[in-house]
């Protein structure tokens, strides 16, 4: 029996802060959190926090690779790379997210993924609790930084031999596309949370998915309708869009790229205003360009997905003529919103950890500091930067 005991912390919960709290975790599990330290056997391993921050393991819904790897490469190499290189930033739970691509591209995605997870150790960073089925599915012009080349309708030939390799977990389809009610209700019937993205849909095909069960959008304000866009496909008279749709909404949940570069800080402060901490999700949407020095890198498959440019703050499309995703970790997404937004501490760290697990359906294992959930857990700093990671209880860096 393994025990460990977190003392001269304060814990962040879903609500509060606790103050000189301590956290006793048995076998990977948390079994107490409480201001009184427990009584410890001879055996208990203490990690003494020295008055840093004890926080949940950060959940990253929305992934596509770190450390020169890219899930799309479709090899456990590159699994375990992009991984570990997270579990660096705080995140102990991820989904490896697919790009654009083709349907061997795809596949060979998942089946390394499986392999990954089913040979992982703590050693190889981040846990995986399933794939986000991201691409191919997007609107024709909305499909960003993505290959074009890659991007395609949904069939149901296609999309079941996906959901057959029983990983995925989340599953994305742009509403507007013929075949996507089938599509969700497909997903839905494979317990998948369903999200809309690159998506240039109205409020009524918006209002159409949700009754076949999708419930969130990926990366607001990012490949997303507004009401221009819905005019300028659809004419007059001007219908809502997406993001109307998920404001008006009270079950639909959406995520922001808090990197600093995608986001002003009164949009970061709007969007949790207007959602609240239970349905706003932080999501890195990093590439492989995390923590890798300035050039040039693929987006998706390393042999031909999309070029793009890192500058060393945030990923560029060739000509630095939009965005393409985020080059830095969940660490610096929390920091960028604490520092940016009227949120909470406590809200911020939800919107990293509980929220996301919650809405994809493990908040009963993981997502925050709670007896009988997983030792997933973080010491941060008092300026938020990752001092040392756990997960089930074992520690994935060293002290140094």
């Amino acid at each position: 029996m393994s025990r460990l005991c977190f003392t001269n912390i304060t814990a962040i919960l879903p609500d509060q802060l606790m103050e000189d709290a301590h956290v006793m975790c048995v076998d990977g599990g948390i079994v107490s959190i409480s201001p009184q330290p427990p009584r410890l056997t001879p055996d208990t391993h203490v990690v003494n926090g020295r008055g840093a921050y004890l926080s949940p393991g950060f959940i990253d819904i929305h992934v596509h690779g770190g450390a020169g790897a890219d899930f799309m490469d479709g090899t456990v190499d590159a699994v375990r790379r992009a991984c570990l290189a997270h579990s660096r930033h705080g995140t102990t739970t991820l989904f490896p997210t697919t790009t654009t691509g083709s349907t061997e591209q795809i596949h060979a995605m998942l089946d390394a993924v499986k392999a990954a997870r089913a040979s992982r150790t703590t050693e190889h960073g981040a846990r995986v609790e399933g794939v986000h089925l991201y691409g191919p599915f997007f609107a024709e012009d909305k499909v960003g930084c993505h290959s074009a080349d890659g991007r395609r309708s949904p069939t149901p030939e296609e999309y079941r031999a996906y959901f057959e390799k029983g990983i995925v977990r989340i599953a994305t389809c742009a509403a507007e596309l013929p075949g996507a009610a089938d599509f969700y209700r497909e997903a839905k019937r494979r317990r998948c949370f369903i999200t809309c993205g690159h998506s240039n849909a109205s409020w009524p095909e918006m209002a159409t998915a949700f009754r076949h069960g999708m419930r969130h959008v990926d990366h607001f304000w990012c490949a997303m309708s507004n009401v221009s866009s819905v005019r300028s496909r659809l004419g007059v008279p001007m219908r809502g869009s997406m993001l109307e749709f998920v404001l008006g909404t009270k079950d639909m949940s959406t995520e922001v790229i808090a990197d600093g570069c995608h986001l002003a800080p009164e949009l970061l402060d709007f969007a949790y205003r207007m959602k609240g901490a239970e349905k706003l999700c932080l999501v890195t949407d990093c590439n492989r360009a995390l923590d890798m020095p300035p050039g040039n890198y693929r987006f998706g498959h390393e042999h031909d997905g999309s070029w793009f440019e890192s500058d060393g703050r945030v990923g560029w499309s060739p000509g630095r003529k939009s965005l393409a995703s985020s080059i830095v970790g969940m660490d610096h997404m929390v920091r960028q919103m604490v520092r940016d937004t009227t949120a909470t501490l406590p809200e911020v760290i939800r919107m990293a950890s509980l929220t996301p697990a919650e809405r994809t359906g493990i908040a009963g294992q993981t997502g925050s500091i709670a007896k009988g959930k997983r030792a997933d857990l973080l010491l941060l700093s008092r300026k938020l930067h990752v001092k040392r990671v756990f997960i089930g209880g074992e520690e994935v860096l060293p002290e140094d």
